[in-house]
């Protein structure tokens, strides 16, 4: 449904996105993850024809978004950054003049604007000016404008951006449900979205793809995807940092005690070695063990390992 192929802009010296590819197929929820000033919103913009690239090639719905860019945006929704709406316009009367512009006209735009009233719980503000509205209704109101004419595409910019925890939880689940027939990437920069929403994910950093999986995938690049963490009583720190750093699939470990309790997580020299927690048991039989998990990878990890700078001065990812 989307296909991006070398998509590089360049404003002035700087490459804001730099020659890079991807897709979305129907029924897939991609997250579009980055550091502020990645390249997201620019790559948006992109494969919505608001702006044009430098070079490179976007297809949308098999249709070039450039060459036949009228074809391609019936079938987008886009939500822009900062939800941009007409404010001196009431809701109805905004949502009625999106439907008008896609082209719904009588009964099918009196049905549409009644739909996404519905799906965004827009009711009670329907006849509020825009400039009255809180951030939130706001927000969810041009998410409405973004799917009033049911596309079979949705790009989405910071969709949750300003919502109370309630209303991302509806937003979220209301992706994720539309996610199931249609092609949808939107960006952001909470990873719990990620979990919540995505079947894939790209992390992007200055311009450049430099992770792409799914959410599984991505965590098991983490250096706690197969770390063990245990609680055992009754043993000294040193005595547990002896036996426990001799373990062949163990990388480090990290020690912290509280009173006669000693809570230590051992990291594996290969993500998601499944032998460290088998070493970890037959290590510690004969202690007083009262806790011990396998830990999953973390996302927040992941992506500041990827985006982060290093102590020598070189990017992490390049």
């Amino acid at each position: 449904m989307i296909k991006v192929e070398n998509l590089t802009k360049i404003f002035g010296t700087k490459r804001a996105v730099d020659g890079i590819s991807f897709t979305v197929e129907r029924g897939e929820v991609l997250g579009f993850l980055g550091p502020n000033g990645a390249g997201k919103s620019t790559t948006m913009r992109m494969l919505t024809g608001f702006l044009p690239p430098s070079s490179g090639k976007v297809t949308v719905g098999g249709f070039d978004i450039a060459e036949n860019p009228i074809p391609a945006k019936k079938l987008t929704g886009y939500l822009p950054e900062s939800a941009p709406a007409y404010t001196d316009m009431t809701v109805h009367g905004f949502l009625d003049f999106a439907a008008e512009i896609r082209g719904l006209r009588g009964a099918a735009k009196k049905s549409a604007i009644g739909r996404v009233v519905e799906l965004c719980f827009l009711k009670s503000v329907l006849h509020q000016n825009v400039d009255t509205l809180s951030k939130g209704y706001r927000h969810r109101t041009c998410f409405a404008q973004s799917i009033i004419h049911d596309p079979d595409i949705l790009v989405l910019d910071e969709p949750t951006d300003g919502l109370d925890p309630n209303q991302k939880h509806e937003i979220r689940q209301l992706i994720r449900k539309m996610g199931e027939q249609k092609a949808i990437i939107f960006s952001t920069h909470i990873l719990e979205e990620v979990d919540a929403v995505c079947t894939r994910a790209i992390i992007i950093d200055r311009g450049v793809i430099v992770a792409n999986g799914t959410p599984e995938e991505l965590r098991r690049k983490s250096e706690w995807a197969g770390a063990v963490t245990l609680r055992v009583n009754n043993v000294a720190e040193a005595a547990v940092q002896q036996k426990l750093n001799q373990l062949r699939a163990a990388k480090k470990i990290a020690t912290a005690t509280s009173g006669q309790r000693v809570t230590v997580t051992v990291f594996p020299r290969t993500a998601g070695d499944g032998d460290l927690t088998r070493e970890v048991i037959a290590a510690t039989n004969g202690w007083q063990v009262e806790e011990l998990r396998t830990e999953e990878g973390r996302l927040d990890e992941v992506f500041r390992s990827i985006t982060m700078p290093d102590t020598t001065g070189k990017e992490a990812g390049q």
